[in-house]
């Protein structure tokens, strides 16, 4: 059966929705630091946990060294983390200066704007984060600083096979 189908079926029934019929991530374009284009759509293959952030975001600049970490840790398990800036592109020297002294561990690419969050359904404010299943589908967003239990529910949800409950999608903390 189509997708659309059994997505119209599910919600019909009053069933839950898992998070595998979510909706598709935008297809960003942003840069990394060294000036090579990247697509979002060109991670699928992998589980990412996917940042917006700015170096003048008091909240983003809180939750950097927990998304380090968890960077780290998740790291053989193959989940890519993405600090997405949205500092001005004529302050990328900026960007590049606090990722070095704050030993940001994580791929950072620049470019991101409000539009981007809009198209995320991620509303208009810093930070934001979207955590996607391997297939590029939505699983989480989260609205506001992330804590690290709406990361971790999320990731290991879809590491260990999107069993049981999904994670809730839409999480704010404001």
């Amino acid at each position: 059966m189509k997708r659309s189908v059994v997505l119209a079926v599910m919600l019909l029934m009053g069933l839950p929705v898992s998070a595998a019929y979510a909706r598709r991530a935008p297809n960003l374009e942003l840069k990394d630091l060294t000036g090579h284009t990247h697509h979002l759509a060109d991670l699928r293959g992998s589980v990412v946990v996917f940042n917006f952030w700015a170096t003048w975001c008091g909240p983003c600049r809180e939750e950097l060294p927990m998304l380090t970490r968890l960077s780290k840790e998740y790291a053989a398990r193959h989940v890519l983390f993405i600090a997405a800036s949205a500092d001005d592109l004529k302050n990328r020297a900026k960007v590049e200066q606090f990722v070095s002294s704050h030993a940001v561990g994580m791929d950072v690419w620049v470019g991101a704007d409000l539009d981007m969050l809009e198209q995320a359904r991620l509303g208009n404010e810093l930070p934001a984060t979207l955590i996607l299943d391997s297939g590029g589908n939505v699983v989480r967003r989260i609205k506001g600083e992330a804590h690290e239990r709406d990361i971790r529910d999320a990731v290991d949800w879809v590491l260990q096979g999107e069993q049981g409950s999904p994670p809730i999608e839409v999480i704010t903390h404001y």
